[in-house]
């Protein structure tokens, strides 16, 4: 199979979908790698380093869509690369179609078959190509809003850990997945004080058991949300319903009773946002006030440290890479139940029926 690597083109957007290393391994299989120019240095790989690894180096996107069986991204196709979508064509990267009408209708009206990273699911309900960057994003998500707390950064002017004897920031966090685990044990480490936030009772009990310090957990519901919210100073979105777009759970009345230099980081924007004030910005533009409160919603957050991030993903993906590439489309899928809940798109249909739920789409399941 010829598979190919573009370069990223979302606003810094630096990752690259694969290393050096997986395309070595792709070549040990019998399979053609095309990479396009400069599509690693941003994670600071170079085309020297793809060559060597045994990669050709392809001078423009266009060619490396046009030539390849596969094309692996990272991101979502962009409106310019929509014309790059073919029926022939199979393409694996983050979706996210649930919060994307227009690039959900392209793709059924290209016929290209789209397989998402973040709905490939494991027998026990995990999610492992999207677990990497959610790990990212959550450890990110305190980074950034201890920045952005930082008076000169726009926020109230406060030390997320505090000193002895001035308090520290108050962190809430609503949700207890992967993001808001690693969020709350970031912020943990740092010293402020945090609250996690969830639905799943269970879920609490764990995190009541593997998080110390100046930790609690409260059982989500509009009351107990609105409470929290209103004493934050740094709030994390970290709601996830697989697939699907992303539940309102911090509304704008909400928003509005936070002390003013307050900061919302919302991960979950991806997926539409969890907080009502949510709407998606970039690494160059990345914060917003609504009601006096700063809001930070990049889309693309694991961006920021793609050396990291790729490596992550590269991991997690290859796998999955390899299985489509030596056994074809139909047979991967066939064979692999948690490859086939990936598959977004096929045939110009949608096959995954929480995309299909959020337009108003007739939802076709898999049958290949």
């Amino acid at each position: 199979m010829i598979i190919g690597i573009p370069k990223e083109i979302k606003d810094n957007e630096y990752r690259v979908s694969m290393t050096p290393g997986g395309v070595h391994q792709l070549n040990e299989h019998g399979h053609t790698v095309l990479v396009e120019a400069g599509a690693g240095e941003g994670s600071y790989f170079s085309d020297a380093d793809f060559a060597a690894a045994g990669a050709k180096i392809i001078p423009s996107a266009e060619e490396v869509w046009t030539q390849a069986n596969m094309i692996v991204k990272v991101k979502e196709p962009l409106p310019i690369e929509y014309k790059y979508l073919r029926p022939d064509l199979l393409l694996f990267t983050y979706l996210h179609l649930a919060a994307a009408e227009t690039l959900t209708r392209a793709m059924m009206q290209s016929g290209v078959t789209g397989i998402a990273y973040e709905t490939v699911e494991l027998p026990n309900g995990t999610l492992p190509l999207l677990t990497p960057m959610s790990e990212v994003a959550g450890r990110m998500s305190i980074q950034v809003g201890a920045h952005y707390l930082e008076r000169q950064a726009g926020g109230r002017g406060k030390l997320l850990g505090g000193i002895p004897g001035v308090q520290p920031a108050k962190v809430v966090v609503v949700g207890g997945g992967v993001v808001g685990t690693n969020a709350a044990q970031v912020a943990l480490g740092m010293g402020a004080r945090v609250v996690l936030i969830d639905v799943n009772i269970d879920r609490l009990r764990v995190l009541s058991e593997i998080l110390h310090g100046n930790f609690e957990t409260l059982a989500s519901s509009p009351y107990s949300v609105a409470r929290a919210v209103r004493t934050a100073d740094l709030l994390i979105g970290a709601v996830l319903v697989k697939g699907a777009k992303a539940p309102k759970v911090v509304t704008r009345e909400m928003v509005s009773t936070m002390k003013p230099g307050s900061v919302i980081v919302d991960v979950a924007v991806d997926q539409g946002g969890c907080v009502e004030t949510t709407h998606a910005t970039t690494h160059s533009e990345p914060t917003y006030y609504v009601d006096g409160v700063l809001h930070y919603c990049v889309a693309n957050m694991p961006g920021a440290v793609p050396r990291t991030s790729t490596n992550g993903l590269s991991n997690a993906t290859l796998p999955y890479v390899i299985k489509l590439a030596d056994q074809g489309f139909e047979a991967a899928v066939a064979a692999d139940k948690s490859l086939a809940l990936g598959v977004n798109i096929y045939q110009g249909k949608v096959t995954y029926q929480a995309v299909a739920e959020a337009f108003g789409l007739p939802y076709t399941p898999l049958k290949v």
